[in-house]
């Protein structure tokens, strides 16, 4: 009989059992019976510890004494127990199927499940999305790829950042301690988003005609961004100024402090060490050493300033008539009649002198009535012999009548 169209031909119920079949033997470790997880951690390390045994053993397998002598540190009863759930899910498998078989061999995807589920349990996924991009990345660059491939790369890629921007919403939302504990998920947020965003590019210079599912990629790529900033903004703020996520927020001891009993509240304070009691001293010394104790100075006030306003300088303090007479004087000597003179033929003569009148041509250029300038220039000339003994280049020259 041909199948119909609603009932599943042979093919498809083949396919269907070897895809269970890989997840069986991907997750026989953390199986505690054929439809269960396993609650205990020691469970795991047993089927670790097998499937390790197993690669050491080579082509030849392990028997079951061999086996058990191997997990002997573990009970007998933990151990067969979890023989038995790992051979029904095809973890472990007899070397030759027939009857009264003695050896066995295990499956490498078991092994390679395993190492996922550590990759997952060290930091939420993050290494595996690397990978996935990483993947896909040269999925696209292969000239042998589809279409209808990349179509169902890039939606699986956007199901999954959808996925991980809602349940990183849902973190920011509750309480810190969760999203502290789920905080590798937010480790090399700006790298992934890069790779991300370079895969939905490439998938769209490649295939233009599949607009609308990178248009749902880029969509759940930027959600998924704007999900981790926030968990991430919330996560640095409950550390406090000193960025330590291994300190307890306040939150944890204020409920702590709720729901604790008193023998609870009072073991927190076990093994600390206090200081002794400070000695009792009487009243009345604590008043006599109070008295004799050094007091400090108090500081001086400022004087008290005058209620009129200050007139500010004497207007004739700028123009003494007779000072501005002899500068005038003495610029003019130097001048000679001429409208500049450099500077080091001024001062060629003896240096006590010569300051004197570098002085009084100084006073000529700063007063703001007399029609005198001082320009000097970049450089020094040394001058062991003369006097003085260093020079800078300059003149004095009139700017006006």
């Amino acid at each position: 009989m041909s199948p119909t169209n609603d009932a599943p031909s042979l093919d498809d119920v083949l396919v269907g059992e070897a895809v269970l079949g890989v997840y069986r033997q991907m997750f026989a470790a953390l199986a505690r019976d054929s439809g269960a997880v396993v609650d205990d951690p020691e469970m795991v390390d047993v089927a670790e510890t097998l499937l390790a045994a197993f690669a050491d053993a080579g082509e030849e397998g392990l028997s079951h004494e061999q086996m058990r002598h191997v997990c002997r540190r573990y009970p007998a009863e933990v151990f067969e127990n979890r023989l038995r759930v790992l051979k029904g899910l095809g973890a472990i498998r007899e070397v030759f199927p027939k009857p009264n078989q003695l050896r066995y061999r295990a499956s490498f995807t078991s092994v390679v499940g395993l190492m996922f589920i550590r990759r997952m349990m060290r930091d939420g996924g993050q290494s595996e999305m690397h990978r996935l991009l990483a993947l896909e990345q040269l999925n696209v660059a292969d000239p042998r790829m589809t279409a209808e491939q990349a179509r169902e790369g890039a939606e699986g890629l956007a199901r999954a950042f959808r996925l991980w921007s809602v349940e990183l919403v849902t973190l920011t939302n509750g309480t810190i301690e969760e999203l502290r504990e789920q905080a590798p998920k937010l480790w090399g947020t700006e790298e992934i988003l890069q790779r991300a965003e370079r895969l939905h590019g490439a998938i769209l210079r490649r295939w233009p005609q599949l607009d609308r599912a990178c248009t749902d990629l880029r969509a759940a790529i930027y959600a998924y961004g704007d999900a981790s900033r926030r968990a991430a903004a919330r996560l640095s703020d409950s550390a406090g100024t000193t960025r330590n996520l291994t300190l307890l927020p306040p939150e944890t001891w204020r409920t702590f402090a709720r729901t604790a009993s008193r023998e609870e509240l009072a073991a927190v304070l076990d093994g600390f060490v206090f200081d002794a009691p400070a000695p009792w001293h009487e009243p009345a010394a604590v008043v006599s050493a109070v008295e004799d104790g050094p007091r400090t100075t108090p500081p001086r006030p400022a004087p008290p300033r005058p209620s009129v306003p200050d007139p500010g300088l004497s207007e004739d303090a700028a123009s003494d008539d007779a000072a501005a007479e002899r500068l005038r004087d003495v610029a003019e000597q130097v001048l000679r009649g001429r409208d500049r003179v450099a500077v080091e033929e001024v001062l060629d003569r003896d240096w006590a002198a010569a300051r004197r009148l570098l002085a009084d041509l100084s006073s000529a250029h700063l007063h703001p009535e007399l029609p005198y300038r001082l320009v000097w220039s970049d450089g020094l000339a040394c001058r062991p012999d003369g006097s003085p003994t260093w020079l800078s280049p300059g003149v004095f020259e009139r700017t006006g009548p």
